[in-house]
Order: C-alpha cells, then sequence, then structure tokens
C-alpha cells in the first residue's frame, strides 16, 4: 500500500506521457515522408512537440536544430516528472541527470577537440540545467580549446577526472568520452539503493547491470573490429561491474583474437542465449544491446508498475524515441526509402 500511495500521483502522470510515445504505425507514417518539412509538419500534430516545433519552417532546420528542438521535450518530460516526485524520487533524478549532463560534456568536448562550432545552441538548455547543475553550458560550449574547457569544469564531479586525462599524452575523444560514462555507470551502480525500497533497488539493478554489461561488450567488439587494441589495453576499459556476464567470460571476450572468436564466446554467455544465429551470422553487439535494454526496461516496469521503475523506463524510451526521430529525419534528408529507414533505424521490416 505504500508504494501505491507514494507513487499513484507520478505513475498517473507517467502513464499518460507515456501514451503519447510514438506507436510503430506512427513511425511508418513518419518515414513516408520524402522531405524533412513534411516530417516536421507531422511531429507537430504530437503534443510532445508542437510546442517545440510550432512556427517553424522545416525546410530550413538542419540537424542540430531539429536535434535542440527534440531535445527541449525530453527535458521537459524530466522537469514535469520531477515535479511529480516526491523526495526519494527526485535523489533517483538528480543522479540520473548525470546522464544528461554528460551527453552535452560530449558533445562541447567534440567541438573543442575538432575546432569546429557547435550545431545546437546551448543557451536553450541553460535555464533548465540551471535548475539541476552545476554545469555553465554557455561557457563550456565558447571554451576556445581543451584546457580551458577542463578549467571551466572545475567543481564538477568531471573536473578531476577530465583534468587527468588532459596531463597524459596521446588521450583521444575516445578515452575522453569512455571515462566519462565509466563515472557515470559507477556512480549510478553504487547508489542505486539510496532511499530505495528493495523491489525498486532490484528494477534498478537488472537495467543498469545489463545497460553495463552491453556496454562493455559492445566496447571489447569495437576494440577488436576498429581498433585492434590489445587485450590488456581493451580491459582497462572496461567498467568494473559484472551483472549477468561472468568476469572470466568478460576476460575471455577481451582476448578474442578476431570478431568471429569474440561472437563464438558471447555465445556461451547469458547473452548468447538471446542473440540467435540467423542465416550463419549473429546480431551485431549495438542491435543486441537494444533489443536487451528494451526487454528489460518493459519488464520492470510491469513487474512493479509503482515504483522508480515506471519513471526509469519512460525516460529510456523517450530518450530511444528522439534517437529515431532525428535518424528518421536525416535518412529522408538523404533520400532512403521508407523499407530502408525502417530496416535500418527502427528495425521494422
Amino acid at each position: 500500500m505504500g508504494s501505491l500511495l507514494t507513487y499513484s500521483g507520478l505513475t498517473t502522470k507517467v502513464r499518460a506521457m507515456k501514451s503519447r510515445l510514438l506507436t510503430e504505425s506512427q513511425y511508418r507514417e513518419l518515414a513516408e515522408f520524402d522531405t524533412v518539412s513534411g516530417a516536421v509538419d507531422y511531429l507537430k500534430k504530437f503534443p510532445a512537440y508542437k510546442p517545440f516545433l510550432s512556427g517553424k519552417d522545416g525546410t530550413s532546420l538542419h540537424r542540430g536544430k531539429i536535434e535542440e528542438l527534440l531535445l527541449q521535450s525530453k527535458y521537459d518530460d524530466f522537469s514535469k516528472i520531477y515535479r511529480f516526485s516526491g523526495l526519494s524520487q527526485r535523489k533517483f533524478l538528480d543522479l540520473y541527470f548525470m546522464h544528461y549532463e554528460i551527453a552535452k560534456l560530449k558533445r562541447c568536448l567534440r567541438g573543442v577537440i575538432a575546432n569546429r562550432p557547435l550545431e545546437i545552441d546551448f543557451s536553450l538548455f541553460q535555464e533548465f540545467f540551471d535548475r539541476h547543475s552545476s554545469l555553465n553550458l554557455l561557457k563550456l560550449s565558447s571554451s576556445e580549446d581543451l584546457n580551458k574547457f577542463i578549467s571551466n569544469l572545475e567543481g564538477s564531479p568531471y573536473y578531476d577526472i577530465m583534468a587527468r586525462l588532459n596531463r597524459q599524452e596521446n588521450t583521444s575523444l575516445f578515452d575522453y568520452e569512455s571515462n566519462l560514462d565509466m563515472l557515470y555507470f559507477k556512480t549510478m551502480w553504487k547508489a542505486k539503493n539510496s532511499g530505495l525500497k528493495k523491489r525498486e533497488q532490484d528494477s534498478l539493478a537488472k537495467c543498469f547491470g545489463n545497460r553495463l554489461d552491453m556496454l562493455n561488450i559492445q566496447w571489447i567488439y569495437r576494440c577488436i573490429q576498429y581498433y585492434h587494441m590489445t587485450s590488456s589495453e581493451i580491459y582497462a576499459l572496461l567498467i568494473p561491474v559484472q551483472n549477468r556476464i561472468k568476469p572470466e567470460q568478460l576476460y575471455a571476450l577481451a582476448n578474442a583474437e578476431h570478431t568471429d572468436e569474440f561472437f563464438h564466446i558471447l555465445q556461451h554467455t547469458y547473452y548468447g542465449n538471446l542473440n540467435p544465429v540467423k542465416d550463419g551470422s549473429f546480431l551485431d553487439p549495438e542491435t543486441l544491446a537494444r533489443q536487451v535494454l528494451n526487454r528489460i526496461h518493459k519488464l520492470t516496469e510491469q513487474r512493479d508498475p509503482y515504483s522508480i521503475a515506471t519513471v526509469n523506463s519512460y525516460l529510456y524510451f523517450k530518450e530511444l524515441e528522439i534517437e529515431h526521430i532525428i535518424h528518421i529525419i536525416e535518412s529522408i534528408r538523404y533520400g532512403l526509402e521508407p523499407a530502408q529507414i525502417l530496416s535500418a533505424v527502427m528495425k521494422i521490416t
């Protein structure tokens, strides 16, 4: 009864927001447009996007502008959930917000390292970040070089790790980004039990545990396939938390000499049972990760609807929806056929 009373109002709010997420048939309709302006006009029909797209001419919107408008919808949803939340839920959301911070840090970092202006106007998000974050997005996005960027992080949880990496030789963008990801997931894993009931802790452990496993699997695959790194270099990058995958299996994956051996080892793990062989080939790790994470977020919400699992699930699927919309619109811009778009972006045939 305690959970029902604590979460009844919040769950009702989140369910109403969830009902407005795009359906598969609506994704199909979106992919049918042959112009970006047509796709943008279509999105104006939806309450989640209308306030941010209304009055905007799709013919003049570049990718960065569309992305910043859609991100406003995501942050607006977060704010609504935050307002309906109690103290324990807000503690979780404050930690979850770190995910948004790191996404923005990565975006700024890529611009600084590449010495090119950002496509996104960060001033649009500053008010939202002021309520939840100590980061000054305007200062970070206008940093003239990497040293200044890191200096502008002073006082934040990210300063020490970024400064340490900057003092090392030959630090790459991949090093900065992977260390930021590792910081986030280590922080969430340690704090996932804070102020939450046992069932909620178990739900979050399943979601974040599977996500940690899949990130490690994806990183190992990329390191073998694209970077040809040694096993010791790969192992140093991994998040030191295992959920459904055993430490010895992770070690064996990191020691695989090529991708065929990688998939052979993966097939004998928990996740191998979720990666069926079709025509002699396996799902690529990114597709497998998406399927695993979609499944676990749905299951945890269904099993414990009056809990933080409902909030965590909604935020995950909202973010996924925006990723899909951005990729679909870009695919339309480049002239892909609807069937190609749905197959590549949505894995819909």
